[in-house]
């Protein structure tokens, strides 16, 4: 053969197989996705409380989430031990005084003890003849039956229904259906008030990426809500956006009732006082260093785990100091490094929140003494218990958030920083409101104000 002709024939063979690669790699990109699959061993009927019976098709999810009712143990600053936070911060008695927090205020214990934790709380009030009683709304976060009671109830029935009487539809603590969709196991919003606060907001969840439903989910729950109106309804307070100043901003501009909403009313300033509940994720999303970087709660708190050839995101939920190597050891190659690091803010931020805390405790007693004497500027007063409000405001924030900082450190310390601003203006006002500097003192919560 010439050599002519040989040069022809292979360039000839080079076109055709690159045409045949070309091909290939259209075909290939045109094909749609093929979604994860698992051959089911039972069907599981839409919104299941019973999380055992998911656990058939899913027995390493569910083998590993049974662990979070036995790994009650305590981090420095919390993890999920029920340690007693009256005990161990004396001061939260006096910042939480005449409302049920100062009876009783414990660390949440696992997921799987939602259920009993709640019902063992000394919070309640389960006097059927108090109007005041407790609501059936407090079982929308503890419990896999709330998804399939507020489709067959409806929420507001739900929520209206004295604690008491719903309890006995409830025999689940939180469990899949509360994240889950029964049969495709996507992550799906299941909590009617995040779904109503995303779409105060202008958002659809359903268009989310599933990164970001691995931390959506956990806003069913970790968040700060109220209960508004007679009916006892739930909602997120995010209409106006999910940061400290904007959700002050809804609390001071959102009428309930023709005023401005109130947890309670503090009995010896008289004071409209706001509870915040944990707003993990508020904190979390308010362009903290993890989140910027893409991360989900379920990458710190649910880390993937392999058992033998399966991958899988563990569902044992718990901090992630108590198994840092899974967690911090997916990104940070020193993982000791991290968690001096973590030890390193936490301090920073518990210092600040103490600081915090002192500060609105001496403008507790500093107004609680103005409020006493018949002859206080009443225009003072009003613009001290308005101080007060928000200084307890912005401290619970961080203080009732369950990272001690950690998940937005910056924020973190400025919110607590201005907390103590607020905290001694309000101490500042009630000492000009009578013309005495002697309630400009401070560090005497021991000796004042003590319930």
């Amino acid at each position: 053969m010439q050599p002519k002709h040989t040069t022809f024939l292979l360039v000839g063979i080079i076109i055709v197989l690159a045409a045949i690669l070309v091909g290939m790699l259209v075909y290939v990109r045109n094909q749609p996705v093929q979604p994860r699959t698992f051959q089911p061993l039972v069907e599981i009927q839409p919104m299941e409380p019973d999380s055992s019976v998911w656990g058939i098709n899913f027995p390493n999810q569910w083998n590993s989430f049974q662990k979070t009712a036995a790994n009650n143990i305590a981090t420095t600053y919390g993890g999920s031990s029920q340690l007693s936070w009256l005990e161990r911060d004396p001061r939260q008695l006096i910042l939480f005084k005449g409302m049920p927090f100062s009876r009783d205020y414990n660390e949440d214990r696992g997921h799987a003890n939602s259920l009993i934790d709640l019902r063992h709380t000394k919070r309640l009030n389960l006097n059927p003849e108090d109007p005041k009683r407790s609501p059936g709304t407090c079982y929308s976060c503890k419990t896999a039956d709330a998804p399939r009671l507020w489709a067959e109830m409806g929420t507001t029935e739900f929520y209206k229904t004295f604690f008491g009487d719903l309890g006995q539809q409830v025999n689940h603590p939180v469990g899949c259906a509360n994240c889950h969709e029964a049969g495709t196991m996507r992550l799906i919003v299941t909590n009617p008030a995040l779904e109503e606060a995303l779409q105060a907001q202008g958002k659809d969840w359903t268009t989310f990426s599933r990164q970001e439903m691995r931390s959506i989910v956990c806003a069913n729950c970790h968040v700060e809500y109220y209960f508004e109106g007679p009916g006892r309804y739930l909602v997120f307070p995010w209409s106006r956006g999910t940061t400290v100043e904007e959700m002050w901003e809804y609390y001071e501009n959102e009428l309930v009732n023709g005023e401005k909403f109130a947890d309670w009313v503090y009995p010896d300033t008289q004071t409209r006082m706001i509870k915040v509940q944990h707003p993990e994720y508020e904190l979390f999303t308010a362009s903290s260093t993890h989140y910027n970087a893409g991360l989900a709660c379920a990458d710190c708190h649910m880390p993937y785990v392999r058992d033998g050839a399966a991958k899988y995101s563990s569902h044992d939920v718990k901090s992630p100091l108590l198994m840092p190597e899974l967690s911090c050891g997916q990104c940070h190659s020193d993982v000791q490094y991290v968690v001096r690091r973590v030890n390193l803010i936490q301090d920073q931020v518990y210092n600040t929140k103490i600081a915090a805390e002192d500060a609105i405790v001496d403008a507790i007693n500093a107004l609680a003494a103005a409020s006493a004497n018949p002859n206080a500027d009443p225009a003072l007063l009003e613009q001290a218990r308005l101080l007060h409000r928000r200084a307890h405001f912005y401290w619970d924030f961080i203080s009732a958030e369950n990272s001690m900082g950690f998940h937005n450190p910056e924020y973190a310390l400025k919110i607590l920083a201005e907390a103590t601003n607020f905290a001694r203006q309000a101490q500042m006002l009630a000492a000009q409101a009578v013309n005495d500097v002697s309630l400009l003192k401070t560090g005497t919560f021991y000796q004042q104000g003590n319930p």
